[in-house]
């Protein structure tokens, strides 16, 4: 049985530290509140930047989409690509797509959208100098070229089929004046775009105001806000949160443990709502000498790992909801996510085995790192040490490791990825199996492989060359996937809300009831 001490102790604290809260409210806002049209939000972390190529965390992601627009947006109800700051658009060749842009569109300072706002932005990101994060969602783009003032071409370095995928998701046009003006560094701290909110208020690392912007375009498949102010706060601790959720600080949190999510379903006044994300958990090993020599070097040793971990445990004690267990580098929606691939059962006595064989009978010390759920690495490093495998926790903000990651630093780890909710493998595997400073890999099987997949147009070439390097990287337990998370959303029941599995809420489009 998995270890359950810690996350048990951190469930009951949070449960003492909500119960504590007054007595008498046991509503999320206060009704004057609801009619004051100010929705107030908590999200756990504070953030890097305001700049949206400047960060990759989730939040940054739920920003972006509220202040800024794309070309293109993929509608979350039936996939389906609709047009936003563009109109129309056509491939001219493989290279070459062509977008007829929206007119009457203004940025939220007065400035007009037009041509060279988009070929500004992505001549811009194009540059790897210019430092967009994550590169993997622009590194495919050459740069664009003006036709007409309402007309442009994006330029391809080479195929690349899921471009529409990423033009409807993180690629967000700037206002070239004004960006121009302040920089991208003062993009982050004063961000302007075209979205259906905009920026009134910022108090570094405590909350952020967002005002519906009233000049919004009326076509935008976004639609019409609703809700006129949003006040986000940064709140860290899950027990603030509860606390302030019952007493009416806050109206809507999310990631919520499922097992305080069920006390929440009990109480009055509130709604609590569970939907699948496309995020998953996965270990990562060196397993190319990035960080130096290490037992993972061994692949006994990384499938004794793989054994060694009660995946289904976790899922039906911790994560609960709409998680199961994933075993491809991916999220099973995403096209090319090939499923057929080896997977490792929970087996203490096979991993102890392949230790045996890899020479440490008596196991071995290493460290682990980790950025989020420490209660879900725990219970990893007891069903590690169970097997001889005693891992001590790095624990590190998620920037401090995702540094540490690209400069080769880490020998074993676990973390989530969320693929910016492009439902193409390509946004997955291209960001951690490419060569680049996120592989730790570096398997030129799987380079090879995925660099067909990622830029051939014929989609059975696609899957056929995506399957290879999934199925290799299964095999050689490059990675062990973990399972899929689900969010659990609490808030007011005044408030209608709809989650969706690409994990972005979508404040736009809520309203209140």
């Amino acid at each position: 049985m998995m270890n359950m001490t810690a996350y048990g102790f951190l469930i009951c604290s949070a449960v003492a530290a909500a119960a504590t809260v007054s007595g008498a409210v046991t509503g999320a806002m206060a009704a004057e509140d609801t009619q004051g049209q100010v929705l107030t939000v908590a999200f756990p972390k504070e953030l890097e930047t305001l700049n949206a190529y400047g960060t990759n965390t989730r939040e940054g992601i739920v920003l972006s989409r509220h202040i800024w627009d794309g070309l293109l947006y993929r509608n979350p109800q039936n996939g389906e690509y609709e047009g936003n700051l563009a109109t129309d658009w056509e491939w001219i060749d493989d290279l070459t797509l062509e977008f007829t842009l929206r007119e009457g569109v203004k940025f939220h300072n007065g400035e007009p959208f037009d041509a060279d706002d988009v070929v500004f932005t992505f001549n811009y990101i194009a540059d790897p100098a210019n430092g967009v994060i994550p590169q993997r969602n622009v590194s495919w783009i050459k740069g664009a070229q003006k036709v007409s003032e309402y007309k442009v071409r994006l330029l391809l370095k080479e195929p690349f089929p899921a471009a529409l995928e990423f033009l409807a998701g993180p690629l967000a046009v700037f206002p070239d004046e004004y960006t121009q003006e302040v920089g991208f560094e003062g993009m982050g701290r004063s961000p302007v775009g075209t979205g259906p909110y905009k920026l009134t208020g910022y108090d570094t690392g405590v909350q952020l105001i967002l005002s519906r912007n009233a000049d919004y375009h009326p076509d935008s498949p976004k639609g019409e806000p609703s809700i006129e102010t949003i006040v986000w706060r940064m709140i860290p601790e899950k027990n603030t949160q509860y606390a302030e959720l019952l007493s009416g600080g806050v109206d809507w949190i999310w990631h919520v443990p499922a097992d305080q999510a069920e006390r929440f379903k009990d109480m009055k006044d509130l709604t609590v709502s569970n939907e699948m994300t496309m995020r998953i958990g996965y270990l990562g090993f060196d397993a190319s000498d990035r960080y130096g020599p290490t037992p993972f070097d061994d692949i006994r040793v990384r499938k004794a790992v793989a054994h060694a971990i009660n995946r289904e445990g976790m899922v039906s004690a911790l994560l609960k909801g709409k998680s199961v267990v994933v075993n491809s580098a991916c999220f099973p929606s995403q096209f090319g996510c090939e499923q057929d691939v080896v997977s490792y059962d929970y087996d203490p006595d096979k991993a102890r085995n392949l230790l045996a064989e890899a020479g440490y009978p008596d196991g071995f010390e290493t460290s682990f790192a980790a950025y989020r759920e420490r209660g879900y690495a725990e219970a990893m490093m007891a069903d590690l040490a169970n097997v001889g495998i005693n891992a001590s926790l790095d624990y590190l903000s998620y920037p401090a490791l995702r540094k540490k990651l690209e400069n080769g630093e880490v020998p074993f780890l676990f973390m989530t990825y969320a693929s910016y909710s492009i439902n193409d493998v390509s946004a997955i595997t291209g960001n951690f199996f490419d060569g680049g400073v996120n592989d730790y890999a570096r398997d030129p099987k799987v380079i090879e492989w995925l660099e067909i997949g990622d830029t051939v147009t014929d989609p059975e070439r696609r899957r056929e060359n995506y399957s290879l390097a999934l199925k290799r990287i299964a095999e050689q337990v490059y990675w062990l996937p973990l399972f899929s998370y689900n969010a659990y959303y609490v808030y007011t029941d005044k408030l209608a809300f709809t989650p969706t599995a690409d994990e972005i809420p979508r404040f736009f489009s809520a309203s209140w009831k």
